[in-house]
Formats: C-alpha cells, structure tokens, sequence
C-alpha cells in the first residue's frame, strides 16, 4: 500500500497530502477549511492513472476526513464533474451523500457561447459528508 504525507500549506484550515508508492508521488489529495460555513472542501484528488485500483484515493480520502474530525469541522464537501461511476463511487463508499447537480455547469475560461453549449455539456455534481451538528 501507499503511504500518504502531509504537507501544510499556507494556513492551518489547508492541508496537502501525496501519496508515496515505492519512492514515486502516485496520487495527491488538498484539504480547504471554510470557516463561513465550518466545512472542509476535499479539492484536487488525482491518482496516477497506473495506479488506479488499489486504493490510494480512498486512503486519500480518509485522511482529508480525519483531518476534518481533529479540527472539528462538521462536515466534508467536495464538487466533481467527474463522468465516470468510479469516482462517484468512490465518494459513496467514503460516505458521501450527492446533494445536488447542475447540468449545464460552465468551467473556468468557457465564455458560454453557442458552439460550447452545444458540445460542452457538463454536469456539476455536489457531495457532502456530514460529520456533526453545528
């Protein structure tokens, strides 16, 4: 299995982790506290697709939630326009709960012109893991 580091960034509501698989960085994973609302926003998961499959991004995962659960944050949020069923599953099988979609959703830098509506498609897709009541 891979071993996850963390690395702080500039605040102490984010972390960073990779993924370490035999001295190569297989998978990273970004953790944003949002004091508005007291949630941690799970940001930019991304394993190598060689290594897909053996759990890296659930370990992942779980470590963006052990951090929410030390810092007393009440829930996990995370937003994918993910197409594929793996990943949606993946969120599932860490306990995620879908809460909302958008189906005409507008990626940084589209400018929404006509040609993009019609042969760019995307559905938003928002999740939530609630860790305790406010």
């Amino acid at each position: 299995t891979a071993d996850t580091e963390q690395h702080t960034l500039f605040t102490s509501s984010s972390c960073f982790w990779v993924a370490v698989l035999q001295g190569q960085v297989v998978g990273i994973v970004a953790a944003q506290g949002r004091e508005d609302d007291n949630t941690v926003e799970l940001r930019r998961m991304s394993v190598d697709s060689h290594f897909r499959g053996k759990g890296i991004a659930k370990a992942l995962g779980r470590r963006v939630l052990e951090f929410a659960m030390l810092n007393n944050y009440s829930a996990v949020v995370l937003g994918t326009t993910a197409v594929k069923m793996a990943a949606h599953k993946l969120y599932e099988s860490l306990g995620f709960r879908r809460v909302g979609d958008t189906e005409d959703y507008t990626l940084p830098g589209m400018t929404r012109s006509l040609l993009e509506r019609l042969f760019f498609q995307i559905r938003y897709s928002r999740y939530r893991l609630q860790l305790h009541e406010e």
